[in-house]
């Protein structure tokens, strides 16, 4: 030990005396694995003791370049919004002298703005170029119904006259023996048409539209698809009757004395009309089963979810438009319109259902 090491040394021994412990040595202790082990679990371990989420992979789409087409389309359908909540407060006919607008109340105006108010919401992103087929696949299925609600339409503000009688028109239970048209008729035909034009645009630009996705809803496809089979066809069938219906009389035969059960002629169903509001009945009754089966199966997934928020959209607009009608003091709310309201739920579960089912696990290392 040399001479400069050894006054350190001593003085080190002499605080170790004082301290009770051992002198220094200069030399550290190697960490033990089993101390790294622990160590490297405590700095890995969350706080609280809580396991780390399992990593999920979230939903991934690619958007390319949107035609002009697609654009034209979403505003074609901001339009039609427009066009249609306006026409929710001028007059809509006149009927034997009295005016009915197209929508009073709260239900009948929360009725008659869920289609307008979608196309409104779609169209402007459709527009704005973000999720183009998501907005195409709504106005083509919407353009696809309003086809058969413009043919209704055209009935309602012409032909309804030809077959003098009682009809519910604008949510009342009133005589046909004239009609006028008021300018909310125009605007909600315009409206109607302009939805027709969209779709037209929206099948000429889904070719030249890029948008894919990694296949998430693809094993889902399948059940969906007949889920929204099942709840078409239901739709379909509540719409052969009317949505609100007169109540049945109780008569007690003067001679007998026995009450008998009289059904009193209510509201013709949409089936049960002539000239182009069957037409358009049955073209609406083809567009919803048809629309049912290809929504679902539309690629990417959320062109799958604007095509069955179109359907949900008029099913609820119809539903709606029943409880507004059973609202009437002459008119009691049938089945079929209750179970109109409860298909268009059923529409609104399936989207809803499409929307979410867009997540699965990321694949372990």
């Amino acid at each position: 030990m040399s001479a400069r090491e050894r006054p350190a040394r001593e003085a080190g021994a002499a605080t170790a005396r004082r301290t009770g412990g051992r002198p220094p040595t200069g030399r550290t202790r190697p960490t033990s694995g089993r101390d790294r082990t622990a160590g490297a679990s405590r700095a890995s371990r969350p706080a609280g003791g809580r396991k780390a989420p399992a990593p999920v992979a979230h939903y991934s789409v690619v958007v390319g370049t949107t035609p002009v087409v697609a654009r034209v389309a979403g505003g074609l359908l901001v339009l039609a919004g427009l066009l249609g909540v306006a026409a929710l407060f001028p007059t809509y006919l006149v009927l034997a002298g009295t005016a009915v607008p197209l929508a009073d109340g709260p239900v009948g105006l929360l009725g008659g703005l869920v289609v307008p108010g979608t196309a409104l919401a779609v169209g402007g992103t459709l527009a704005a170029g973000r999720l183009p087929k998501f907005g195409l696949a709504h106005a083509a299925v919407a353009g696809s119904l309003a086809l058969g609600a413009l043919l209704i339409e055209l009935y309602n503000g012409s032909e309804s006259v030809q077959r003098a009688g009682r009809e519910v028109l604008g949510g009342r239970w009133l005589l046909t023996t004239s009609v006028d048209r008021g300018a909310g008729w125009w605007l909600q035909v315009l409206s109607l048409g302009c939805l027709v034009l969209a779709a037209g645009c929206a099948a000429a630009a889904w070719g030249r539209t890029v948008m894919e996705d990694d296949g998430a809803l693809d094993p889902a496809r399948p059940g969906l698809a007949g889920l929204a089979v099942l709840v078409g066809a239901g739709t379909v069938l509540c719409l052969a009757q009317p949505a609100a219906q007169l109540p049945e009389l109780l008569v007690t035969n003067p001679r007998t004395l026995e009450q008998v059960v009289v059904e009193q002629q209510g509201p013709q169903a949409l089936y049960e009309r002539p000239g182009w509001a069957l037409l358009g009945g049955l073209l609406l009754a083809g567009a919803l089963l048809l629309c049912s089966v290809l929504a679902p199966s539309l690629r990417p997934r959320l062109a799958a979810v604007g095509g069955l928020l179109a359907i949900t959209a008029v099913v609820l607009s119809a539903g709606l438009a029943g409880i507004r009608a059973a609202a009437t003091p002459e008119l009691e709310w049938s089945l079929p319109g209750m179970g109109l309201l409860v298909m268009g739920l059923a529409y609104a579960g399936l989207t809803l259902l499409a929307w979410r089912l867009h997540r699965r696990p990321a694949p372990t290392a």
